[in-house]
């Protein structure tokens, strides 16, 4: 019998084990972890994580992310990006945090930049209620 999906588990980890190649692009609702090989773009709503073994060839767009591994990418993260100290990260960087532990391996450019704050409800537009 099929188990159904509960709604806290739809957008859960997404797994590419050590040993396994993926190409093609991935659309992620829920973080990513990626222990082996990932040829192609990703994009989630949430954390990418890219372990030891793992390694990325294509163009990353996230909240966060947290290199241990290998990418050859140009990363847009809303929040967070962390080098490890094993970390090889060959591409441009845009995002509003960064950290680089000593050992990690950067080559491109980075683009910090701070989110636009969100319009207070006061700021928003009301709609016009007269009538002709």
């Amino acid at each position: 019998m099929a188990k159904s999906l509960e709604p806290e588990e739809i957008g859960g980890i997404n797994i590419i084990a050590a040993g396994t190649v993926l190409t093609g692009d991935i659309v992620a609702a829920g973080d990513c972890r990626i222990d082996g090989v990932l040829k192609g773009n990703i994009t989630s709503n949430s954390k990418i994580f890219i372990g030891k073994t793992g390694m990325i060839e294509g163009n990353v767009e996230c909240s966060s992310i947290e290199i241990e591994g290998e990418a050859k990418s140009n990363i847009n993260a809303s929040d967070f990006l962390s080098l490890r100290n094993t970390a090889v990260l060959t591409g441009n960087v845009r995002v509003c945090k960064i950290a680089i532990e000593p050992g990690a391996n950067f080559v491109g450019n980075c683009t910090m930049y701070t989110p636009a704050p969100a319009p207070s409800p006061s700021a928003l537009p009301t709609p016009d209620t007269k009538s002709e």
